[in-house]
């Protein structure tokens, strides 16, 4: 009996003395982030980008809408992106099969140069954006690595995101990772003008960032300026 309870004690003191107990993760991010590339014939710019502001519109009224927002091409007005951002994936499930979703494509068809390139993703680096000027750029940007080299690409982005925040012109920064090809990335970027995202582009830390980049890369930088459709 003796022997029994000397070991019990025993295992005790090694539970309580033994390596601590895991600590509680944080509640993963859910948070749905979706960019959709409309490329309309060039004479279709104006009446497409009514149906995608109407779009808009419905859509943010939607049951999960976070934040809804579509850009257009500063060089290619036909070209716009709608920037999506849902509460999850049912959120963004549900609103796929709302009314105003599908109306959508039925009215763009037949203004296509190409059907939608419809891109979801999770979030690699968010933080509150400030509000929009009149005149703010949005930068889109996709980037893509092999993928043995998308975790050397990750913490370059987050540097590059905190940097750039930090920025005077900087409205928005945020980084969102494909869900389907997690080498593949979005980079929306907001900036209060053209002044600003030009000395964004000389900075040091976009340079450096850049010249990292390069050597690694799977495609070209694809970098693309757009202003808010009001």
């Amino acid at each position: 009996m003796f022997r029994y309870l000397a070991f019990a004690g025993f295992a005790v003191t090694m539970l309580s003395t033994g390596a601590p107990a895991q600590q509680a993760q944080p509640p993963q991010d859910l948070t749905y982030y979706v960019a959709t590339y409309v490329e309309l014939a060039p004479t279709a710019k104006n009446s497409g980008a009514a149906l995608l502001r109407a779009y808009r519109e419905a859509s943010r009224k939607d049951a999960g809408s976070v934040r809804l927002e579509v850009v257009q091409r500063v060089d290619r007005p036909s070209q716009f992106v709608i920037l999506g951002v849902w509460k999850d994936k049912a959120a963004f499930d549900a609103h796929k099969t709302t009314a105003h979703a599908k109306q959508l494509g039925e009215k763009l068809t037949s203004l296509f140069v190409s059907p939608n390139d419809e891109r979801v993703h999770n979030v690699l680096a968010v933080a509150a954006a400030k509000p929009v000027a009149r005149r703010a750029i949005f930068v889109v940007t996709h980037v893509d690595v092999p993928p043995p080299q998308k975790d050397n690409l990750i913490p370059m982005l987050n540097a590059l995101a905190t940097a750039s925040r930090g920025e005077t012109d900087n409205l928005r920064f945020d980084i969102w990772q494909q869900t389907s090809r997690p080498n593949h990335f979005t980079v929306v970027e907001t900036w209060s003008g053209e002044r600003g995202y030009d000395k964004h582009i000389t900075a040091d830390h976009t340079k450096q960032f850049r010249g990292k980049l390069t050597p690694i890369t799977g495609a070209l930088y694809d970098e693309r300026l757009y202003r808010l459709v009001n």
